[in-house]
């Protein structure tokens, strides 16, 4: 896909108000095994790249390192919207607790939870995956302008 249309789609005013409205995207990648997994995580989405993080000894880590290729969904309701991606995971481990993994956590919960929580992982945490996702194909289903593909194959069939 176009770097430009990728461009395109992810600064478009729908994108971003469901990028703000769910904290949460679904990963999907394979195992080492070539078995498929999804897997709810926090995120941040910075200059057209997808941020995210996990523990060293994530299954995630392992089977990324083996194969780079991931897709992600964010999606509300309602109304209706989603965005699809399809793209490569780039990782990295750093020491501590980064602060974009903060940032991402705090929006999955209310405010007055927030210091509770950055001490337990702090606690915890000795180092960190950062996960950058490159995004090679983007589609937003916002239902007003665009349904899923085969939606939009049917309706132009049925009116000819």
């Amino acid at each position: 896909m176009d770097t430009a249309r990728i461009t395109e789609i992810l600064a478009d005013p729908v994108t971003l108000d469901l990028v703000e409205r769910q904290p949460i995207m679904q990963i999907a990648y394979a195992e080492a095994d070539g078995s498929p997994r999804a897997v709810p995580v926090g995120y941040l989405l910075r200059e057209g790249r997808f941020l995210f993080f996990t523990i060293p000894s994530s299954d995630k880590v392992g089977a990324l390192q083996h194969d780079p290729r991931i897709a992600l969904t964010i999606d509300a309701y309602p109304p209706p919207c989603c965005l699809l991606v399809r793209g490569t995971a780039q990782l990295r481990e750093e020491d501590g607790v980064p602060d974009e993994y903060l940032e991402a956590s705090f929006r999955t919960m209310p405010a007055d939870q927030h210091a509770g929580f950055e001490e337990q992982v702090r606690g915890l945490y000795d180092s960190m995956v950062r996960v950058v996702v490159t995004p090679t194909w983007v589609r937003l289903n916002d239902f007003q302008r665009t349904a899923p593909r085969a939606v939009e194959r049917l309706v132009q069939a049925k009116q000819g």
